[in-house]
């Protein structure tokens, strides 16, 4: 076994170890507001539902369980960009009901959760189940995207030889087919794992129209098309020699980037302006650069392989310019901060990323500037030396390709810091009084707190002052007690204050409703790290 193989292997390795230890998908688009709010108790059926999120999302499953424990599917809603306002049945029986929903990200992931709110008054909450995937679901998904990602790479990568180095080795021809013919073998994979994710189905309901229909509803239905064309246009291209094939050969490089831009992390990353037009072109480079190997790999053993190494040699760092700024730019704005780097599931995939990148670039380095002029020389020690470096070349691409597919199970830090920023919410309920209170951020460090008062008839509460106090006993935090300010809209805030600590924090309100009357509302929330 030769040391490349070892190394492929070894990298492999890790790249399936870090699969296995991924765990449960996260969300990658947070779920910002609902209308009613979670917890809330509110006096009438309302006439619908909505749910905001921090990216463009699409619907895939919403059902509404109610106090008697009964589920029925909600199939009436709207979706404008970012909230999906769903309509209401109209028999809804007082008590607790639980809005269940499951949507798609732009960035093709699914996302799901639940709403608590009651009606009148709160009941015994019905139970609500969590959607879990398969892991063999997910490792199906992996190894569809890794396929995919090689007939792009190396498939459309090897026919884009022929647009801007030279023809093609007629030896090059078969190894290139192969990586074409993978990538659509490995569509079908991609897609039914993509749909059986979406819908937390087994692996067993693979076959099913439902998980289809999923997928091509989603972002990555865009992805799965695009490159489904230009891998069959690149078949076409490979076998038309001459000005009409590399013209081909054009457009099904440019494919590579339309397919990768049109789903994914970065794809889905604001501005867009910037982030679409940065994958397309790290894309393109990719597949340029991992693509010429192959060929230049069988062109060495041609007369003339010296001379197509050169010209690969001169066009080359154009290729390298736009990859780097375009990754560079992606990754400040997927990453946000340099810790993330190492601190985040997100961020060490991208680390193993760039050290497999920054080995490639080194063997790059070395064939340019100690091998290309010796084997342009006709030294046939330096040729040989230079195709077992290629082969070396080629095995680390595979790996980062592998360690690249491994993104679709890890939320990039800038998803992270959004759901982070979502309010806690608590909602209490009395005879008396109620109160909505919500603090933002919902982790520890300075927050707001945001109260609105109501009387125990869903009006609002005219009270004179409103004083809050939080604790945590159990870790030695003793009350930390403000006086709230009364805003515009009649709701009441407090700005001056910092959760040190993770965990349910106890918080009470003391309403002063006149000079003569005192209302205390108690109630726990949970404050994340």
């Amino acid at each position: 076994m030769t040391r490349q193989l070892r190394l492929f292997l070894i990298l492999l390795g890790l790249a399936l170890a870090s699969l296995a230890a991924a765990g449960q998908a996260l969300a990658h688009a947070a779920l910002i507001r609902t209308a009613p709010a979670d917890g809330a108790v509110i006096a009438g059926a309302p006439a619908e539902f909505s749910l905001s999120f921090s990216e463009p999302v699409s619907p895939l499953v919403l059902s509404l369980i109610g106090p008697d424990g009964a589920s029925r599917a909600l199939t009436r809603f709207t979706l404008g960009d970012r909230t999906l306002t769903i309509i209401a049945p109209s028999d809804l029986a007082n008590g607790t009901h639980v809005l269940s929903w499951r949507v798609v990200s732009e960035d093709g992931h699914p996302v799901g959760g639940s709403v608590l709110f009651s009606i009148g008054a709160p009941s015994a909450a019905p139970p609500i189940l969590t959607a879990q995937t398969d892991p063999a679901v997910r490792f199906m998904l992996w190894l569809g995207k890794l396929g995919l990602y090689l007939g792009l790479a190396f498939g459309i990568g090897g026919v884009a030889f022929m647009a801007w180095v030279a023809p093609l080795p007629a030896a090059a021809r078969a190894p290139i087919a192969s990586f074409l013919a993978l990538g659509l073998l490995s569509m079908p994979i991609a897609v039914a794992a993509q749909g059986l994710d979406a819908l937390a189905l087994p692996l067993s309901a693979a076959l099913q129209p439902v998980a289809w229909q999923a997928a091509a509803a989603s972002s990555f239905g865009r992805t799965a098309l695009i490159a489904t064309f230009a891998l069959l246009a690149a078949l076409l291209a490979l076998f038309r020699p001459g000005g009409r094939g590399r013209l081909l050969a054009t457009f099904v490089w440019l494919g590579v980037g339309a397919a990768l831009a049109a789903s994914g992390h970065a794809s889905a990353a604001a501005p867009q302006f910037l982030t679409r037009p940065a994958v397309f072109m790290h894309a393109v480079g990719m597949a340029g650069w991992a693509g010429a190997l192959l060929p230049l790999a069988f062109a060495l053993r041609q007369p003339d392989g010296a001379q197509v190494l050169r010209r690969f040699s001169r066009r080359i760092p154009v290729l390298l310019v736009i990859i780097l700024i375009s990754g560079l730019a992606l990754a400040i704005i997927q990453v946000e901060r340099l810790q993330a780097l190492l601190t985040t599931p997100y961020g060490l995939v991208l680390t193993g990323k760039l050290a497999l990148v920054v080995a490639l670039l080194g063997l790059g380095a070395f064939n340019r500037f100690r091998l290309t002029e010796a084997v342009v020389s006709g030294r046939a020690s330096a040729r040989s030396q230079l195709s077992r470096i290629i082969a070396a070349e080629i095995a680390l691409v595979v790996a980062i390709l592998a360690i690249v597919a491994l993104w679709r199970f890890t939320p990039p830090p800038r998803a992270l810091a959004a759901a982070a920023a979502q309010p806690a919410s608590v909602h209490i309920h009395t005879g008396k009084a109620m109160a909505d209170i919500n603090v933002t951020p919902g982790r520890t460090g300075p927050v707001t707190i945001s109260v609105s008062l109501l009387d125990g008839e869903f009006g609002p509460l005219a009270a004179k002052e409103l004083r809050l106090a939080l604790s945590r006993p159990e870790v030695g935090i003793e009350p930390i007690e403000r006086q709230a300010t009364r805003q515009a809209d009649g709701s009441w805030q407090v700005s001056d204050l910092t959760l040190p600590v993770a965990g349910r924090w106890t918080i009470e309100l003391e309403i002063l409703v006149s000079d003569f009357e005192m209302t205390r509302l108690k109630e726990t929330l949970e404050i994340r790290p």
